[in-house]
């Protein structure tokens, strides 16, 4: 099975869409093509029971960011101030962009 292209990468600002956390604005942190999931910056907070270890050595509860599926996820455009989708362009000197559907204005 080949990885999703996903039209959100690393550093993007996004808006989840659905889920628990429906609403929440966050960065992407890090990204796993493989799986087609992401990890946004304070969303999907889930509690782990940790053992003691040299670093923890009480061990304990530890809040810790959990993946989101890319699919509960849209990319935020800081002049619309929305979600939305994102396209792609071809300019002149053969370069390719990404656009925001909404108002045209290019992300990278």
């Amino acid at each position: 099975m080949t990885a999703p292209k996903f039209k959100v990468k690393k550093g993007d600002t996004v808006v989840v869409i659905a889920g628990k956390d429906l609403g929440k604005k966050g960065k992407i942190t890090e990204v796993i093509p493989q799986k087609g999931k992401l990890f946004v910056e304070g969303v999907n907070i889930v509690k782990r029971h940790t053992k003691g270890t040299q670093k923890n050595p009480k061990g304990g509860i530890v809040q810790k960011e959990a993946a989101v599926d890319v699919s509960n996820v849209m990319y935020y455009c800081s002049k619309c101030k929305a979600a939305v989708r994102v396209g792609k362009k071809i300019k002149d000197n053969g370069d390719r962009v990404r656009i925001c559907k909404k108002c045209g204005v290019e992300l990278d």
